[in-house]
């Protein structure tokens, strides 16, 4: 699946982010969400039921908080439409690839809704992702900078890349280490990258530093949702443990858990939910999870470390990507 841990949005986290930037940084998060809404409801039935389910099911919406947060706090009467339509846009991104990862994956439930595909079939599903991901174009042409496209254009082709590495990649026993944190670059680290470089751009901050952060923050991020599916429980992420594993997603936790084990090996495909669960237990024995989560928090670590400019709500939004696994 996708990287999103299936669960709400970052809630208690996002009142201290406020709080440690001020401003405005709450009223551009609602008139997102507004935004969010207005977009759905502006496609033809029954697409606009389907986009506005898809945005409704909801997520922690750390991107376009990203987004936000880069771009800095703007001068008393700048105009801020605009970092406001870039945090939409890729929101808007995000968005369609998880309907996308749930056509591609058959996956009856998305943070623990029923989705599109599931409902409504592929054909109604595939138009929903479509969709989504041509409004945020549309969305980010409004901002008249052909370097904002060009990044975002950017950062969707990596995330197509890193899907079909990850299809190339199923099932197999012998994905090293590099291929694998490689792919988690395309898949979301880009991302998270071209949410602090609009934001960045929008207002005149350092938008390849920001940008930095946000790839280490996104890799980060990536890693302790793959240790997730394995660690669980389907309380806390929406889904079984095992769900990527079942799917063919090799993961850290089973790269270096066959290296701790090699036995593991003739154990990768699972055809099963119960297969998928007893394999998780086996990579958990093998004590790859703390070894994984290690490796992310250094990530983290080295984000915050290398920040260009100490900034307490970004450190809040790092901190809180380590938090939600702890």
């Amino acid at each position: 699946m996708g990287d999103e841990a299936r669960r709400p949005m970052l809630g208690g986290e996002v009142d201290a982010v406020v709080a440690a930037r001020g401003g405005g940084l709450r009223e551009r998060l609602a008139r997102v969400e507004e935004r969010l809404r207005t977009i759905a409801a502006e496609a033809a039935p029954p697409l606009d039921g389907h986009a506005g389910a898809t945005i409704a099911a909801g997520g922690k919406r750390l991107r376009p908080l990203l987004v936000l947060l880069a771009g800095g706090e703007p001068a008393v009467g700048v105009d801020d439409a605009g970092l406001v339509r870039a945090a939409v846009a890729v929101e808007l991104i995000h968005s369609a690839t998880l309907v996308h990862d749930d056509v591609l994956d058959a996956a009856p439930l998305r943070r623990g809704r029923p989705t599109v595909w599931a409902t409504h079939g592929r054909a109604a599903a595939t138009a929903t992702g479509d969709y989504l991901f041509a409004r945020a174009f549309g969305e980010l042409v409004d901002n008249g900078r052909a370097d904002e496209i060009r990044i975002l254009s950017d950062a969707s082709s990596a995330l197509a890349a890193g899907e079909l590495l990850q299809r190339e990649d199923a099932f197999r026993t012998d994905v090293t280490l590099e291929r694998y944190l490689h792919r988690c670059e395309l898949k979301t680290a880009r991302l998270f990258e071209a949410a602090c470089r609009l934001g960045a751009l929008e207002t005149g901050a350092p938008d390849e530093d920001l940008g930095a952060f946000g790839r280490r923050i996104g890799l980060a991020f990536q890693l302790l949702d793959d240790v997730l599916d394995v660690s669980g429980p389907v309380e806390r992420t929406g889904k079984p443990r095992g769900t990527d594993l079942l799917d063919g997603t090799v993961t850290l936790p089973f790269i270096l858990a066959r290296e701790l084990d090699p036995s593991l090996r003739d154990a990768a495909r699972p055809e099963t939910p119960d297969e998928a669960e007893a394999l998780c237990d086996r990579i958990a024995a093998s004590g790859a999870l703390d070894d994984a989560r290690a490796r992310a928090l250094e990530i983290v670590a080295e984000a915050k470390r290398e920040m260009p400019a100490p900034d307490a709500a970004l450190l809040l939004v790092a901190d809180s990507v380590v938090e939600r696994y702890s």
